[in-house]
């Protein structure tokens, strides 16, 4: 065991599943003394379980974070198991995906609720214990999609969106509190069982555009801002290329992106609408950490991905060097 964190209280929300799951079990490896938040309370005892025998403490907290009261009563629970609380790790998130006026405005409410909103209330249960002990740790779990608006997926590019400038603003607000740190981790696509969490309106199986990186690769960025808070990091080398893409060329990516969904669209498999576990946890609720898109056909499709980034870049760098 890494004992890194050891003595560090972390509050983990959005710990059952996927990149949470896996952050929970790499924080327990270096020592911290876990408390994990999620709706799916039997599946937070399992997460427990396994955090307790890598050797570390931890208990668990019924949690939605769509209840501001609920992340109130978090913070005071976990203020009473470890005395303190060192690390905050904001990390719940779901999506819908589907035509804009053909998904449902609750679905497109309930993800503004549980990703922006979500996070909102974490850091407004957590701040004021991190000003009374003058230091503390704030880890927000944004996105790649905090950069680059994805076609078909209007609320939760508008959540990530929001969150990017939640997260500046607050960091502005407490720049006379040098001890406490807000981080932002940007992970690109990632195999986790949320493509089958999110509500699903488009009537096809969804997953990810490859290429599609190990949640490990995200806990681990999070250890590392635990242990050196830092602004901001992004996962995956995919995102960097995607922002720059955007940054650069917006009109043309945005074209991009809706192209390779579109063609996906047309060719995928058929699946019945639904709401899955967007408003209540148990349909299409997987566990794991994993969501099983890393096959080696994915990979394969990356190649197609990534030349389309490629060759939209270079064509608007052409494009610019003639217009001179």
């Amino acid at each position: 065991m890494q004992q890194n964190l050891k003595g560090k209280v972390v509050v983990l929300v959005g710990a059952s599943s996927g990149i949470g799951r896996a952050a929970a079990l790499e924080f327990a490896r270096h020592g911290a003394t876990l408390v994990l938040a999620a709706r799916r309370e039997e599946v937070l005892q399992e997460v427990v379980a396994e955090c307790e025998s890598i050797g570390t403490k931890a208990t668990y907290v019924k949690t939605d974070v769509t209840d501001a009261d609920a992340l109130q009563l978090l913070a005071q629970a976990a203020m009473q198991y470890g005395g303190k609380i060192d690390v905050w790790i904001n990390n719940a998130g779901i999506g819908a995906i589907g035509e804009f006026t053909e998904t449902p405005i609750e679905a497109h409410e309930q993800v503004i609720k549980t990703n922006l909103l979500g996070h909102i209330h974490g850091a407004y249960a957590v701040l004021p214990y991190f000003k009374q002990q003058g230091h503390g740790i704030l880890i927000n779990t944004i996105s790649v999609g905090g950069w680059v608006p994805e076609p078909y997926t209007v609320a939760y590019a508008a959540s990530k969106f929001g969150l990017r400038g939640y997260s500046g603003a607050l960091r502005g607000e407490l720049f006379k509190w040098p001890e406490i740190h807000v981080c932002d981790v940007f992970p690109a696509f990632v195999d986790t069982p949320g493509f089958q969490h999110g509500g699903n309106y488009i009537g096809v199986k969804i997953q990810p555009i490859p290429p599609v990186y190990d949640p490990q690769l995200v806990a681990d960025a999070m250890v590392k801002l635990a242990l050196h808070p830092k602004e901001s990091v992004t996962v995956g080398g995919s995102g960097y290329l995607m922002r720059l893409s955007y940054i650069l060329f917006p009109s043309l990516t945005r074209r991009i992106l809706t192209g390779i969904m579109e063609n996906y669209f047309s060719r995928a498999e058929p699946a019945p609408i639904s709401d899955n576990s967007l408003f209540k946890p148990g349909v299409g609720s997987e566990t794991g950490i994993e969501g099983g898109w890393r096959s080696p056909k994915d990979q394969r499709n990356f190649a197609l991905t990534g030349v389309a980034l490629v060759a939209g870049l270079a064509a608007g760098l052409y494009l610019i060097t003639q217009k001179k």
